[in-house]
C-alpha cells in the first residue's frame, strides 16, 4: 500500500467584488468615481471637468466662487432680448383680438379715469399699455421698442428692464389720471415706449456716449405729441418723466449693495405711483358723489 499526502482543507470561495453604484440613481451601476469627492457617478450625473468627471453637487460647490457675469447695471448677462420679444408678441396678440372683436377688447382694457376710479377698475392703468387706436399706431410702438428694447434689456437684465417698462406705462397712465378728461380714453404703450427713451438717455450718459440722437428723437417726438391731434400727451410726458427718473436711480445706484439699491428704487417708484393714483381716485369719487 503506498501512502497518500494529506489532503490540505477546501478553500472558502472569495465573495466577488461588488459593483458601486450611483450615489444619486442607486439602480445604476458604475465604476466611474466624482474626481473630487470619490462618489460613484452614473452617465446621467458625470459632468465634465478639467481632469475625469465630477458629481452635480462638486460642480455647484465650485462655480459658488466664480463670479458671474453681470450686465452693465447689475443684472445678469442677457443673451437673448426675451422681454422685448414677449412683450412685442402680446402687444400682437392684443391688437389681433381688437381686430376680431373690434370695441369689446379695446373698451374693457383701455385707460379710462372715470372707470378706474368708480369702479375700482385700476387694472386699466396698464393694460392700456397693450391696446392701439390702429395699425400705423401699434407699427410705430413695436418698431421703437424693437430698436430701443433689445439695448436696455442687455444693459440693465431681465427683470430690472421688465420693471423699468412697466413702471413707465403706469407713470404714463398715472399722469392721465390726473390730468385728462374722466370720460376721456386712452390707448398705447407710447407712454413706456417714450420712458425707454428717457432711459436711453441716462444710460447713454452715465456710459459717456453721444446721446445727440436720443436727445432729438426725444424732442421730435414731444414736438408731435403737442402739434398733432388726438395724442395723450399726458401718457408720453408721464411715462418719459418716470422712465428717466426710474433708469436714473438703476444706472447711478451704488455699487456696494447695488442690486438692493436698485430693488428699493423700484419698490420706491411702485409706492409713490400707488400713493398718486390713490388720491386721485378719492378725489374723483368725491367730486362725482
Amino acid at each position: 500500500m503506498t501512502s497518500q499526502p494529506p489532503s490540505s482543507p477546501q478553500q472558502p470561495e472569495q465573495p466577488a467584488e461588488a459593483v458601486p453604484t450611483c450615489y444619486r440613481h442607486p439602480d445604476k451601476e458604475t465604476w466611474v468615481r466624482c474626481q473630487r469627492c470619490e462618489r460613484p457617478i452614473c452617465p446621467d450625473c458625470m459632468r465634465d471637468a478639467s481632469v475625469g468627471f465630477q458629481c452635480p453637487e462638486c460642480v455647484a460647490e465650485g462655480n459658488r466662487g466664480i463670479r458671474q457675469a453681470k450686465s452693465a447695471f447689475g443684472g445678469s448677462v442677457v443673451r437673448a432680448p426675451i422681454v422685448t420679444y414677449a412683450i412685442l408678441v402680446i402687444n400682437v396678440l392684443v391688437f389681433g383680438a381688437q381686430y376680431l372683436f373690434g370695441g369689446r377688447v379695446t373698451g374693457e382694457l383701455e385707460m379710462f379715469p372715470l372707470r378706474v376710479a368708480a369702479l375700482d377698475e385700476y387694472y386699466r392703468l396698464i393694460t392700456a399699455a397693450f391696446v392701439h387706436g390702429g395699425i400705423f399706431h401699434i407699427l410705430f410702438n413695436c418698431w421703437a421698442l424693437y430698436v430701443v428694447g433689445p439695448y436696455l434689456e442687455r444693459s440693465f437684465g431681465h427683470g430690472r428692464y421688465l420693471a423699468l417698462y412697466v413702471i413707465s406705462a403706469l407713470g404714463g397712465s398715472t399722469l392721465s389720471l390726473w390730468v385728462d378728461p374722466l370720460n376721456q380714453t386712452t390707448v398705447g404703450a407710447s407712454g413706456a415706449v417714450f420712458g425707454l427713451f428717457g432711459a436711453m438717455f441716462v444710460v447713454g450718459r452715465k456710459l459717456n456716449m453721444d446721446v445727440r440722437g436720443i436727445a432729438a428723437l426725444i424732442a421730435i417726438n414731444l414736438v408731435i405729441t403737442f402739434v398733432v391731434s388726438g395724442i395723450s400727451w399726458t401718457g408720453h410726458v408721464g411715462g418719459l418723466i418716470t422712465g428717466s427718473v426710474l433708469a436714473g436711480a438703476l444706472a447711478y445706484a451704488p455699487k456696494s449693495n447695488r442690486a438692493l439699491w436698485q430693488v428699493l428704487a423700484i419698490v420706491g417708484a411702485l409706492a409713490m405711483l400707488a400713493v398718486l393714483v390713490m388720491v386721485r381716485a378719492s378725489a374723483i369719487i368725491a367730486s362725482v358723489s
